[in-house]
């Protein structure tokens, strides 16, 4: 079992039977009543492990989400709130959330607010949530088009990775493991580029060493910077463009996060490459792989506009400037930089070019 410490809880990998989980249960809880978040995929996949496994569970109401981006609304936050408020949950309570980002992201949002705040426990069951969205304290909801317009800086008390809950993944859920894991070793270390795009597989990346990794990378940087005043804004590299695509085709045919923010970290080296920032030969070393993970999409010209458009209400902008990350070298991030309309246009134009 691997600890690792966070702000103000602890980050556990490894088996989950093993873990602190069932006494953290017995010896703050055992008194509290217990909501588990699910989605479709976890309530087929997951729950019944732990319900089989952890006794203290036996009581606890199973709350079902429905599944996707598409899903993380205050519309269903809404109906949420009454079924608490129905299963007369307190503020001693806690909440577990059991999922991938999306669970993670909203089951955070809705304990972080309900009564002003209730304990939760973060157990992520796809490649992107351990790497990435369960760690740091965010939880969000959308709000229309616009990724993560509502939420929190709120940590869980404890957060618990278990890699056997991977085994049920499809290719495409480790791919948005992979676009987060592959945007870590772009912004902060390029041995881990290395590694990374050297496996042969994408089942090469259910590895408790690679996934720590990302964890040390994505938890150091939080630790610097909580609250996103600096450094953390790296964390967004990729997703400035890649949340205005995510967000453009919310109400079409959805695309995944992890696919769009491969999109985003293609365009945005595209122009750090462009302005002459990032070296040629560390350009096509990106493209290289990026392309072979990430295709190319299918966008119209006439569409250009509208992605600027949802782009111009990015949480990261100020000054009425749409604000990115720019690639310095592979490891090196710049924060805070103007992406010009011309030049976004570009980009996009190079992602939908045959």
């Amino acid at each position: 079992m691997v600890k690792i410490n966070a702000s103000d809880y602890q980050i556990e990998l490894g088996n989950l039977v093993q873990s602190s989980f069932s006494n953290l249960l017995k010896e703050r809880y055992s008194h509290s009543k217990v909501v588990i978040m699910v989605d479709e995929n976890t309530h087929d996949n997951c729950l019944e492990y732990l319900l089989t496994n952890f006794e203290e569970l036996k009581e606890a109401e199973v709350m079902l989400l429905p599944n996707g981006e598409e899903n993380k609304v205050m519309e269903v936050c809404f109906q949420v709130f009454e079924a608490l408020s129905e299963y007369q949950i307190g503020r001693k309570d806690l909440v577990i959330n059991l999922g991938g980002g999306v669970v993670t992201d909203m089951g955070g949002f809705i304990a972080s607010i309900f009564k002003r705040g209730i304990d939760f426990i973060n157990i992520p069951t796809t490649l992107l949530s351990m790497v990435d969205a369960s760690i740091g304290g965010k939880t969000g909801i959308d709000l229309g088009p616009y990724k993560n317009q509502l939420g929190t800086f709120t940590n869980p008390k404890a957060l618990y990775i278990d890699i056997l809950f991977l085994q049920t993944l499809p290719a495409e859920e480790l791919m948005n493991g992979y676009a987060e894991m592959l945007k870590h070793a772009l912004i902060a270390d390029p041995n881990y580029w290395e590694e990374l795009t050297s496996i042969t597989t994408l089942d090469d990346l259910v590895d408790n060493d690679l996934i720590k990794t990302s964890i040390d990378i994505k938890n150091n940087i939080v630790l610097n910077d909580p609250k996103e005043s600096n450094d953390r804004k790296k964390l967004n590299f990729g997703h400035t463009i890649g949340h205005g695509l995510e967000g453009f085709f919310l109400d079409k045919e959805p695309i995944s996060h992890g696919y769009a923010v491969g999109l985003g970290m293609l365009a945005e080296s595209y122009i750090a490459y462009k302005r002459t920032i990032l070296q040629e030969d560390k350009w096509l070393d990106i493209e290289r792989v990026l392309t072979s993970v990430f295709p190319k999409i299918e966008i119209k010209e006439s569409e250009i506009p509208e992605i600027i458009e949802l782009m111009k209400n990015d949480k990261k902008n100020f000054n009425s400037e749409i604000k990115g990350c720019m690639l310095t070298d592979i490891g090196k991030c710049d924060f805070d930089q103007s992406y010009g309309k011309k030049e976004i246009e570009e980009a996009i134009r190079y992602l939908i070019e045959s």
